[in-house]
């Protein structure tokens, strides 16, 4: 895909990795849609955006009726849709069960299951849905970036994320099949360990405890995520796969 002009939504797009890759992409000419439930933080990031035409929507990407009025808005706004990257996310980390000298002393919450599953799974799965239906009723390619996690393999402490993760990664491969008859692509990023603000509150200890077990010894860049993404739109062979840039971590 010529990325020049080209209409493309970025969920999770505020702040971190979602920012990269639309600064990434729109340096390369595509107009961005950002979405995003913090209105300020959309608004910093718009002004901060190379080119022009980029445009902005409120959503909460776990509502079927927010998804698709952030949608609506957007292909008004820019004219179509033909590219989508599904990055919004969230943690809500913790043990399945926990004890203390044989005694539970706490458990995985249903809510904080659902809070992971909510966003990170079923929001997925309503941007895509909305996104492939718009290109296909408008009768245009495009491409669906998902994000999924190198913790799809399964992380102490993230159950409901690793989950989330997997199920993401899953349907990329799922929805590639089906989708190509219309000629749009669908491929995942599996990023490890990365520089962004949530990353960056950590203890210091803590950051360098990670570090020390990444093969490279460092963390990821944004930008390094952001040109995977902007590789993926630009090959036209690329699709069904996921991209684990994780360092060689390997989870």
């Amino acid at each position: 895909m010529d990325l020049n002009q080209k209409p493309i939504l970025i969920t999770g797009a505020a702040r971190g990795l979602g920012l990269a890759m639309a600064t990434e992409l729109a340096d390369a000419g595509a107009r961005i849609g950002l979405i995003d439930v913090d209105e300020q933080a959309l608004s910093e990031a718009l002004s901060k955006l190379p080119g022009d035409g980029h445009a902005t929507a409120l959503a909460d990407v776990s509502e079927e009726g927010a998804v698709q009025a952030a949608f609506d808005q957007l292909e008004q706004d820019l004219g179509g849709i033909q590219g989508l990257i599904n990055n919004a996310g969230i943690t809500r980390d913790g043990l399945l069960v926990k004890s203390r000298d044989g005694e539970i002393v706490d458990r995985m919450s249903l809510e904080r299951w659902r809070q992971v599953i909510d966003v990170n799974l079923t929001g997925v799965f309503l941007c895509g849905r909305e996104a492939a239906t718009r290109m296909i009723r408008g009768a245009r390619s495009g491409v669906i970036v998902n994000i999924s996690s190198i913790s799809r393999a399964g992380n102490f402490g993230q159950g409901n994320y690793a989950a989330a993760k997997a199920g993401v990664a899953a349907m990329t491969v799922t929805w590639a099949k089906e989708l190509a008859r219309y000629g749009i692509r669908v491929a995942s990023i599996s990023p490890g360990f990365t520089a962004t603000e949530m990353v960056a509150s950590m203890p210091a200890p803590a950051i360098e405890r990670i570090t020390s077990q990444i093969p490279l010894k460092r963390l990821a860049d944004p930008a390094e995520i952001a040109t995977t993404a902007k590789f993926i739109f630009e090959n036209e062979y690329v699709s069904g796969r996921d991209f684990a840039i994780d360092g060689a971590l390997r989870l």
